[in-house]
């Protein structure tokens, strides 16, 4: 039985520790969600939409309640934990309002028969398997179109965020949702695999490490069971040219350190042409210098700690490791000596492809910056990563910039913004950064039985 805890990051201190799902549960958890799915099913899609919005409205309501539990649990400054309800708020919203056009039978003309009809059936439980750097965006992503769906939903957040994840379940019983539509469980990855393997359970979807993916795939391939994939990434943003490169260092750098460097779709490694790169790194370098990093609580944090003492470890050893093969630190690369999980933010340069941080996902305040002579060399080393997320590029003519992220190999780029998340935007990626999409109507198909009825 496993235990869940909150560690608060910003002061090294555990606060408090839960007990696990015992194993004999199990099957109790299995039988209701089943139960509860032939109920929700049958909900019209109007019904399920109208308790959707209330979702959304009672995050928004609830919204300083919900950021100071998120704040304690992985260390997010209150500005941004505040940021994220919202945004969760709205993905419950846009599937209330676009859930049922969206599941609306759809006629076919194919010659041959009286009748070529194509409905979109829910196909049963779900498990979610969701990680702790975005605790309320994450199950958004996955829960609001399954639910929409008329899927029902297990779901098992990360062993950190106890709080916050028995919180969504809250909310969601004072918005209207049937207690077997969604079941949060303090579950092991040992049971997790247990779900995945019961018969009940008709899909699975995972964001977090390309270990845990693989995992997950391997026990939901082994049994025919449908799967979804977010993992990680090390997206690459390319400048091309700017007319206001101090803002331009601005944006990117802060981009850079928002959660902490702590998100998939961080702008990891930045690419700057050979005259602007001189000036970009002093600039960049100048901006870290200056980052108040703080407690999450603290108005004037500018960047808070990582999410445990374990996971900042994890980066300076790999900045480290960097430094020794050849990298160079413009700045930082240790820890902050002071009770909690703090780093210094940092760059690094002259970065190769001999060094593992050129390979591997740096999941910290790590801003890695390249030079080049010409994009086609930018592109060239962007795309020589096994991931594949999403990307950006920089640059004052959108149409010149728009063509070279179209080389880009990833599930998303953007031209003169990076990593923007919307409800009704497809997100996912390719490569080693998983399958499937989450959000907009792409989120609403994964799970789904799209089913024919042909009448002659």
């Amino acid at each position: 039985m496993s235990t869940y805890r909150t560690h608060n990051p910003s002061t090294g201190r555990t606060v408090a520790e839960y007990d696990g799902l015992a194993d004999h549960e199990i099957d109790a958890v299995l039988a209701r969600a089943t139960e509860g799915f032939d109920a929700w099913r049958h909900r019209t899609p109007a019904r399920r939409a109208e308790v959707l919005a209330t979702i959304g409205d009672q995050f928004q309501s609830r919204s300083q309640e919900l950021a100071a539990a998120i704040s304690e649990e992985m260390g997010k400054p209150h500005a941004q934990a505040v940021g994220e309800v919202k945004l969760a708020a709205s993905i419950y919203r846009w599937y209330a309002e676009h859930g049922p056009a969206l599941l609306e039978p759809e006629k076919l003309d194919v010659r041959g028969a009286r009748e070529n009809t194509v409905t979109i059936e829910p196909v049963g439980p779900l498990v979610g398997v969701m990680p702790w750097n975005y605790p309320y965006y994450q199950v958004a992503r996955f829960a609001a179109p399954n639910l929409m769906a008329g899927n029902t939903v297990i779901l098992k957040h990360a062993s950190i965020c106890a709080k916050s994840s028995a919180l969504i379940e809250q909310v969601q019983r004072a918005a209207g949702l049937p207690e077997a539509a969604y079941t949060n469980v303090y579950a092991s990855s040992d049971q997790v695999a247990q779900m995945i393997a019961d018969q009940r359970v008709h899909g699975v979807s995972l964001t977090g490490s390309e270990r845990a993916g693989a995992a997950v795939a391997e026990v939901a391939g082994r049994n025919l069971t449908k799967s979804v994939l977010e993992l990680g990434g090390s997206d690459p943003l390319i400048v091309l040219d700017t007319d206001d490169l101090d803002g331009l260092v601005d944006t990117l750098g802060r981009a850079r350190l928002s959660n902490s460097g702590q998100a998939c779709n961080s702008p990891k490694r930045m690419f700057v042409p050979e005259d602007l790169y001189d000036e970009f790194v002093a600039g960049l370098t100048d901006i870290y210098a200056r980052i108040r990093v703080g407690p999450a609580d603290d108005p004037n944090t500018e960047m808070g700690p990582l999410s445990s003492e374990e996971a900042r470890d994890g980066v300076v050893e790999q900045v480290r490791t960097a430094v020794e093969q050849g990298a160079k630190l413009r700045i930082g690369g240790d820890p902050i000596d002071r009770p909690g999980a703090y780093m210094e933010p940092t760059v690094l340069t002259d970065i190769s492809d001999e060094m593992d941080v050129y390979h591997d996902e740096v999941f910290g305040p790590v801003a890695m910056v390249y030079r080049y002579d010409d994009p086609e060399e930018a592109v060239r080393i962007a795309n020589d990563t096994r991931f594949g997320l999403s990307g950006s590029v920089w640059g004052t003519d959108p149409d010149r910039a728009a063509m070279v992220a179209d080389r880009i190999d990833a599930g998303m780029v953007y031209v003169n913004e990076h990593g923007t998340t919307r409800a009704g935007l497809p997100f996912g990626g390719v490569k080693a950064s998983g399958y499937g999409r989450e959000l907009g109507r792409w989120g609403m198909g994964e799970f789904v039985n799209t089913r024919l009825r042909r009448v002659n």
